[in-house]
């Protein structure tokens, strides 16, 4: 491998305090050996250690590889086999660290170059990934049902294309009907003989309500599947609206939940 460029002393001793919250000293012990670096700071608190051999490597080789090797073996995803969202909130925090020297860790484990972050909101932004957007949010099994593999690879355009592709199956597995987009929706919730209902029907309010769901449910295909099905990629706007979307993707699965099935 190539050397890889230097961290400055305050990025080193960031670095180096996350670690110390994060391991066992027992734990660095060992990591420290396993790749051959040695300790030789006197210390016996964690981080300072961590700064010291940091440091030294670098002074020694003049290159930041031998603290990335450490990174890699300390958020190695076998070490956190059944912890995956614990995982997943330390490989966010290490990101908004090794940004700014122009690093990040994969979800693979492995580090990669990635551009320089030069504020605290660029940083936050680049390493927030779509299942922090989601924290407060409970998204729909049928919707991770759809997009699990494409979320897990943080391919969020794609996810949210299949998720408008999961409502629209979901539709059809309800009704019968092999149709789709608002052709599928306009036969689905035909007001005056739907094949499925959201309420009773009865009054206006129920009838608006119920109308109003399915235009909700065009929108969704019209304003976002179909675009997404023929616009470039790179021109796709980001995450933040694929957070959005598959929002309202799940509010629309959550009111297919109440749905019944009429005698038509």
């Amino acid at each position: 491998m190539s050397a890889l460029p230097v961290m400055s002393n305050g990025q080193i001793e960031t670095l180096a305090k996350f670690l110390g919250e994060c391991g066992s000293g027992s734990e660095i012990t060992r990591l420290l050996d396993d790749r051959g670096i040695k300790d030789q700071s006197g210390e016996s608190t964690k981080w300072k250690r961590l700064y010291w051999v940091f440091s030294d490597s670098q002074r020694q080789y003049k290159c930041s590889n031998k603290i990335l090797d450490f990174l890699q073996a300390f958020f190695n995803p076998a070490r956190y086999i059944g912890r995956s969202g614990e995982f997943e909130e330390k490989r966010e925090a290490l990101n908004r660290i090794l940004i700014f020297a122009g690093f990040e860790l994969g979800k693979d484990g492995k580090i990669k170059t990635c551009d320089k972050a030069s504020t605290l909101e660029e940083a936050e932004r680049r390493v927030q990934t779509i299942r922090a957007k989601f924290k407060d949010r409970s998204m729909h099994p049928e919707l991770i049902k759809y997009c699990n593999q494409e979320l897990m690879q943080e391919n969020y355009f794609h996810a949210v294309f299949e998720a408008a592709k999961g409502l629209a199956q979901r539709l059809r597995v309800m009704s019968g009907l092999e149709l789709d987009g608002a052709a599928l929706v306009e036969a689905v919730f035909a007001i005056d003989k739907p094949i499925l209902a959201l309420n009773t029907l009865q009054t206006e309010t129920e009838k608006s309500e119920h109308k109003g769901f399915a235009m909700l449910l065009k929108g969704c295909f019209a304003a976002i599947r179909n675009p997404l099905a023929h616009e470039p990629k790179i021109l796709w706007s980001g995450d933040d609206d694929a957070a959005d979307y598959l929002t309202l993707i799940s509010l629309l699965h959550r009111k297919l939940d109440n749905c019944v099935k009429t005698n038509n």
